[in-house]
């Protein structure tokens, strides 16, 4: 069993940054891909970036590229998701989540463990 839990969400307006944080505890060792999804009022989940076990290889979405940036400690246990340039649309939960696969997936069905969430709202 593994425990996810995200920190870090809140306001900030057109432009600001923000930084997200996932910790992992339990069964750690059997983590491979870690990923961020999120989900607006209304849509369905969407992924955001996802990293490998490694850390060395990342995958974003095309509407977060280059904007975002995705990062992994393996000793601390922790997933972090830096934001820059938010928008509006960005505003949304968002869910940290885990899977014991290596390869990447931005299908949230692929994916095994999950935090709660925390919310991110961005104002005009």
């Amino acid at each position: 069993q593994v425990l996810l839990a995200e920190t870090g969400g809140g306001l900030v307006q057109d432009g600001g940054s923000l930084r997200l944080s996932c910790a992992a505890s339990g069964r750690t060792f059997s983590l491979g891909v870690m990923a961020w999804f999120r989900q607006a009022p209304g849509k369905e989940r969407e992924f955001v970036a996802a990293i490998s076990r490694s850390g060395g290889s990342t995958d974003y979405s095309n509407s977060v590229k280059g904007r975002f940036i995705i990062s992994r400690d393996n000793v601390k246990n922790m997933v972090h998701l830096q934001m820059n340039s938010l928008k509006p649309g960005d505003t949304a939960v968002y869910y940290c989540a885990a899977t014991v696969r290596v390869d990447f997936s931005n299908n949230y069905s692929t994916y095994d463990y999950w935090g709660p969430g925390t919310q991110v709202t961005v104002s005009s």
